[in-house]
């Protein structure tokens, strides 16, 4: 098993804060995400960072990926990790569950083997902050569920402890909120699964809604434009107001995630990101001239 060095994947110093982990991971995510990228090795760098940020995001998770990075291994070394996995060797508090992701379109799920080892360990205490105290016997695991799932729910099938199992996600599930697997816990117990959102490499969550930043053309946000965005239940045309400025945010109704105990759907808010392109030719150069020329002493950079 070889190490992989997460900060150099994401391009960011060990230093680095979680808001330029976190915009790091958007840019890139957003660069190789499969339904995007036309590079041969897009999936792959897609996964890649996938795993990077999730390694990292998590204070806890970046404290033991630390600990063993400061160990001087370098990507490609090869390690071989100790009885019970990296977390009996000063993982520190977090690690005494075990995490099970799903797949999905935005990440979760094909992380690699180094991964695993550092991360997934089988329960050796029982209860914990956070999510109480399961009855004797009971085991505890978090699912993390891809935002599809949570959108539309359905089922997952997860490896715990070496047996597949398949979970039915309910629609619109709630962080927090935990699936009980009756007689699939150690020695007969119950299994006990609480549900983390996964992160995805389009949208962020708040509360219902979901977030989504839509990067347009100069020339879109001043003269309106009609954009294709992507919601959790599909692609969706978006009018671009004549005018729009950077920050400017859009609202699609209803396409959050579902209500639940007589709430309201969320709604999606785009957030307008105005991308100038690099000029490629003398034609497109003497566009920007034109335009530099046409707004001479009314523009100022802010």
């Amino acid at each position: 098993m070889q190490f992989k060095d997460y900060y150099a994947i994401l391009g960011v110093e060990p230093s680095a804060g979680d808001a330029e982990i976190k915009t790091a991971y958007r840019r890139l995510a957003r660069k190789y995400h499969p339904d995007v990228s036309k590079e041969s090795d897009a999936e792959d760098r897609f996964k890649a960072v996938n795993e990077a940020y999730e390694a990292l995001r998590d204070p806890e998770r970046r404290k033991a990926y630390d600990q063993l990075r400061n160990r001087g291994y370098r990507p490609g070394d090869d390690i071989h990790p100790p009885p019970g996995g990296f977390g009996g060797n000063g993982a520190g508090p977090g690690f005494d569950f075990e995490e099970v992701f799903g797949g999905g379109n935005g990440g979760g799920g094909g992380f690699s083997d180094f991964f695993e080892s550092l991360f997934r360990r089988q329960a050796q205490q029982r209860g914990g902050p956070g999510f109480g105290t399961p009855p004797r016997g009971d085991t505890r695991a978090r699912l993390v569920v891809p935002l599809d799932t949570v959108h539309k729910g359905g089922a997952m099938r997860i490896a715990v402890s070496g047996r597949t199992l398949e979970v039915k996600v309910p629609r619109g599930i709630r962080p927090g909120q935990v699936i009980r697997l009756a007689g699939q816990g150690e020695a007969g117990g119950n299994l006990l699964l609480e549900v983390e959102y996964a992160t995805d490499a389009r949208f962020e969550v708040d509360g219902r809604n979901i977030l989504y930043a839509l990067e347009v053309a100069p020339w879109e946000a001043a003269l309106g434009a009609s954009v294709s965005v992507p919601t959790l239940g599909g692609t969706v045309e978006l009018k671009v107001p004549a005018g729009s400025e950077a920050g400017r945010r859009l609202r699609l109704r209803g396409r959050g995630l579902p209500g639940s105990g007589g709430q309201a759907d969320g709604d999606q808010i785009v957030e307008l990101e105005v991308q100038a392109p690099a000029p490629r030719d003398d034609a497109q150069k003497a566009a920007y001239e034109a335009l530099r020329d046409a707004f001479s002493g009314e523009w100022r950079r802010r």
